[in-house]
């Protein structure tokens, strides 16, 4: 049949021709920005896994950067450290000098002395003035109470916390005074007290009732519970698992938790000396123990350096095969998109061919009104 009105070949062409167009346009957006989901409608799923899995990239480099930091706070930590066992090793050599019978205790121990004390006081400046990124990190303050935590993970509550210590060489000051015990949850309330998950305390009931559960003059492990509450341990084991000493009743208002410090006891000037034989006996055994303090701290850092180190390869690790995964979703297969944009315009250049044809045949039925 010949019509004029409806040319229904020209309109077939037409709508192939435009469902043609929309492919080529598709293949050469694809082809311009690399990414075969360029909007929710080239395909809604991909696009939603694909962004999930930019913001865990995202998330794991930036987990990256923190943890090569944490390394390098440490090692800052550790490298200090090693300058405070140096001085301490040093006082010792001192303290065993100060004891041998050929020196006058007027003039010789008094010059021994002398460099003992400026020993002390570089170590105390050491702790106090040591920083990273404008904080201090070996007097006790870092992080929380001497404990920081570092973010390592792409998500929520993947940390890892590293106990900086306290090098600080008097630490009396840090006695807090009348704890009381809330029965039946092992908690000990003291406003502000200051401590981590760890912290090395001292109790002691001070002459009056002591806490049951509890022995004066012994040493016990924190559990931080909050700002102003913490559990007790009998070991820093204990106390990382959060396995908790049962202790009951409220003692008396004498007794006092004495934070240590990483040497195990204060050696600072106004405790341990060498101006006597005496003297440099009981400075010896204190700077024995102080060693062995700093050794424990910097063999944590080493075992945290080595942690982080590990975290950071496996972080590395998940970090490409997290951006290989998204870009077999989102990335653009160049082969198989030049392909069909070479077929779309084939078929472009022959669907115009035949528009052009189909807009001939009204001109048939005008040659047959001319006859």
């Amino acid at each position: 049949m010949s019509v004029i009105n409806t040319n229904v070949n020209a309109l077939l062409t037409q709508g192939a021709l435009k469902t043609n167009e929309r492919d080529m346009s598709v293949a050469m957006e694809r082809l311009a920005t690399g990414s075969r989901i360029n909007s929710a409608k080239d395909d809604a799923a991909g696009l939603a896994i694909s962004s999930r899995m930019n913001s865990q990239i995202r998330g794991l480099d930036m987990a990256v950067r923190n943890s090569n930091d944490a390394i390098s706070m440490i090692q800052t930590a550790d490298g200090a450290s090693v300058e405070i066992s140096n001085m301490l090793q040093r006082m010792r050599e001192l303290s065993v000098q100060a004891q041998n019978g050929t020196y006058d205790a007027d003039t010789d121990l008094v010059y021994l002395q002398k460099e003992f004390i400026a020993l002390q006081n570089e170590i105390e400046r050491i702790a106090d003035n040591t920083q990273w990124n404008g904080n201090n990190i070996l007097d006790g303050t870092a992080g929380t109470s001497g404990t920081v935590s570092y973010q390592i993970g792409a998500n929520a509550s993947q940390t890892i916390s590293v106990r900086f210590g306290d090098f600080e060489t008097l630490k009396t000051e840090n006695t807090v005074a009348a704890a009381d015990v809330t029965n039946g949850s092992n908690l000990i309330e003291i406003s502000d007290h200051g401590y981590s998950t760890g912290d090395e305390v001292v109790y002691a009931h001070g002459g009056g009732t002591a806490i049951t559960g509890l022995t004066t003059d012994t040493k016990y492990f924190v559990i931080r519970l909050s700002a102003d509450t913490f559990s007790l341990a009998t070991t820093e084991a204990n106390a990382d698992a959060g396995t908790v000493l049962a202790i009951t009743g409220d003692g008396n208002d004498a007794q006092t938790f004495t934070k240590t410090s990483s040497y195990g006891g204060d050696i600072d000037s106004t405790t341990i000396g060498i101006a006597s034989v005496a003297s440099a006996s009981a400075a010896l055994t204190a700077i024995d123990t102080a060693i062995a303090g700093v050794d424990s701290q910097r063999a944590s850092y080493g075992a945290a350096i080595n942690r982080l180190q590990y975290a950071l390869d496996n972080l590395s690790n998940v970090s490409l095969n997290a951006n290989a995964s998204k870009s077999r979703v989102l990335d653009t297969d160049y082969a198989k998109e030049t392909s069909e944009l070479a077929r779309t315009q084939i078929i472009q250049q022959a669907a115009t061919a035949m528009l052009s044809q189909a807009n001939t045949v009204p001109q048939t039925v005008l040659q047959l009104l001319q006859q």
